[in-house]
């Protein structure tokens, strides 16, 4: 199950709104949950972690890196290895089966340094030939949900609830006067955007 990736009582106090106030719960989840897809939609990945491990295919087509010490099955975030399993099985319909040999987890001190695993090496040695399936069974997604986009989750949760009271996409300050509302805001942009895989954004 998906998760926001700040809470209510932080968005009411960015908003200046009393944690007893439950009159905009509604709306204020609905801003939250529609902030944190929409960095997942962005950014190509998500950052909640699944809960219990989760079974994922891989064809090897694409998704191995030859390096100079082995081959690097890239998989989907993997946010905790607790009890993760590696199996291999032919595309012609055979069954899996444990991966035999020994394989390391990349980068190096990924989850000690609260960064995904997004690789498996396979020291001097191969996943297997064009033919090969690889299912990799863990809690995919972030170890926690980083600061910065935290942070992003906010300021767009704060923009989509204000947004009710521009409908036409116009808003007005006794400063500034009326405007146009940007498509994009550049503070979020700026805190997600090292966190876009390739090909997305």
């Amino acid at each position: 199950m998906a998760s926001e990736y700040a809470t209510r009582d932080d968005l009411k106090a960015q908003l200046g709104i009393e944690v007893d106030d439950t009159t905009r719960d509604a709306l204020l989840d609905k801003a939250l949950k529609s902030a944190s897809r929409g960095i997942d939609r962005a950014t190509g990945r998500r950052f909640w972690l699944d809960a219990t491990p989760v079974a994922r295919t891989y064809r090897l087509h694409a998704r191995v890196v030859r390096e100079g010490d082995g081959d690097v099955l890239l998989v989907d975030d993997i946010g905790d290895t607790t009890g993760m399993t590696v199996e291999s099985a032919s595309t012609g319909g055979g069954s899996f089966v444990a991966v035999t040999g020994s394989y390391e987890t990349t980068p190096e001190n990924a989850l000690a340094d609260g960064y995904p695993v997004t690789g498996l090496l396979r020291a001097n040695s191969i996943w297997g030939t064009a033919f090969t399936r690889i299912r990799v069974t863990a809690k995919f997604g972030w170890p926690a949900v980083p600061d910065d986009v935290a942070s992003a989750c906010l300021i767009q949760a704060t923009r989509l609830y204000k947004r009710k009271d521009s409908p036409e996409g116009i808003i007005g300050s006794a400063e500034w006067g009326v405007r146009n509302l940007s498509r994009r805001d550049p503070d979020v942009w700026n805190l997600i955007e090292p966190y876009i895989l390739p090909g997305f954004g």
